[in-house]
């Protein structure tokens, strides 16, 4: 717009403004809430919240349902008047009980909230549903997240498909995202999950819903309701990354280092590691100390190694407590303690890791950090051994054959060497060769 064309709109408005001042000031209704929002936007005159606040006032005690939501809205934000919650539901359920579509929908989300009122979960769905039946998008998809959550409501996945389903037809990126999630879990009872799942989410990730733009990618990478490919990803994953989704982020990086669908590129892949690991990513905060200890992408650096498996570890990440674990039991980066590395190896053998429960049995079975034990030994590396752990398979065998923490047997022992051997533990090999050719 030239400045000639700003001039004549302004005069417009202040002629406007004035013509709406006279007729407000006799106590017109509708000018009077007019007024009010030409004082709230700064249309025609210099913005005003004060004035705002009054004009809207008048035209609410007149009972105009637009005037007493403005009024509700500005006791809510705290424009023009100090911020009371208690006034802000007076005015909001005023304005909700003349149907009001936005003064229904704040005052189920203040009951949600317990803003100015005791928190009351069945007002709330009582308000959204009003707004709901009026087609308000906002409170269809609350109502449809109620649903889902069991939250004021008893739980009900249709009813939640039901709500999340009208808001998204009305272009609702997040109840579109929350609709797709609904059919990537099976939620609802339909033939076609992942291929309803693309659909929504494609439509918010359209909208920008850096969720929507994730999950897209990682349906895109798993070949889930679309055929696999990892260029589409990659850039799904890449826009829902620049949005901040950490999530995204981890997995971006973690394709630059294998370099699916992408260059192979170490650094990229430390950068983005490094954004996720720094907003506290448990899986990105392992794989950067991964990156340190094998000096991949960046020089290789122990303590860097040390100080991001702790974060991850702390976290409750089974690899990087495993790894921890390994640091201090080979003094890598820190003093070698073995009483730590039990420490990290337990905490990662809670949650079944089989490497963990391998160093411990090995722990056990040499008494480092804890007394020589081989009945602990031999249960710990049977863990690991019945998940596919060849070194635990190997050392099994040994047990079976020396018959320690165990009653010998020579069978056994083969039968552990054999699934080693098979997996390429060069060890295991031996040994299952030495049993053949002693032929026991």
């Amino acid at each position: 717009m030239t400045n000639e064309h700003k001039e004549v709109s302004n005069n417009e408005h202040q002629k406007t403004f004035e013509k709406c001042k006279k007729s407000a000031e006799q106590g017109h209704v509708d000018a009077q809430c007019n007024l009010g929002w030409m004082y709230l936007d700064g249309v025609g005159v210099e913005q005003n919240y004060k004035e705002a606040f009054n004009w809207f006032k008048k035209a609410a005690e007149q009972g105009d349902d637009e005037a007493q939501y403005n009024l509700g809205v500005m006791y809510l934000e705290g424009k023009g008047v100090e911020q009371n919650h208690k006034e802000a539901i007076n005015w909001l359920k005023k304005s909700a009980e003349q149907e009001h579509i936005d003064a229904q929908c704040n005052l189920g989300w203040m009951y949600l909230e317990g803003l100015g009122v005791e928190q009351n979960y069945e007002e709330a769905i009582h308000w959204l549903k009003k707004a709901a039946e009026q087609e308000d998008a906002n409170a269809q998809y609350n109502l449809g997240l109620r649903y889902l959550k069991g939250k004021g409501v008893e739980q009900n996945y249709k009813e939640a498909i039901h709500w999340f389903k009208k808001a998204a037809e009305q272009g609702d990126a997040n109840a579109q995202y929350n609709l797709g999630l609904m059919y990537l879990k099976k939620k609802v009872v339909e033939k076609d999950y992942y291929i309803e799942a693309i659909n929504w989410f494609k439509k918010a990730a359209e909208q920008e819903n850096a969720w929507a733009q994730h999950n897209l990618g990682w349906m895109y990478r798993k070949g889930l309701g679309v055929e696999q490919s990892h260029k589409e990803a990659i850039n799904w994953f890449k826009k829902a990354a620049e949005q901040g989704d950490v999530n995204a982020q981890c997995y971006l990086g973690l394709t630059y280092e294998t370099g699916y669908g992408i260059e192979q590129n170490y650094r990229e892949a430390l950068n983005w590691l490094k954004k996720t690991a720094e907003q506290g990513h448990a899986l990105a905060q392992y794989n950067l100390g991964l990156r340190y200890l094998i000096g991949q992408g960046v020089g290789k650096n122990y303590k860097e190694a040390i100080n991001w498996f702790e974060k991850s570890a702390e976290q409750g990440d089974a690899w990087a407590q495993y790894n921890l674990g390994v640091m201090y039991l080979e003094g890598l980066g820190v003093e070698q303690n073995y009483e730590e590395a039990i420490n990290w190896f337990k905490k990662a053998t809670e949650q079944g890791n089989a490497w963990a429960q391998n160093s411990l049995g090995w722990m056990y079975f040499k008494g480092l950090g804890v007394e020589q034990n081989y009945k602990e030994a031999f249960n710990w590396l049977k863990k690991a051994a019945e998940q596919g752990n060849a070194k635990a398979q190997n050392s099994l065998g040994v047990m079976y054959r020396d018959g320690k923490g165990v009653k010998q047997d020579y069978r056994e022992a083969i039968n552990w060497f054999k699934k080693s051997a098979e997996q390429g533990d060069a060890e295991a090999q031996y040994n299952l060769g030495l049993r053949y050719y002693k032929g026991h």
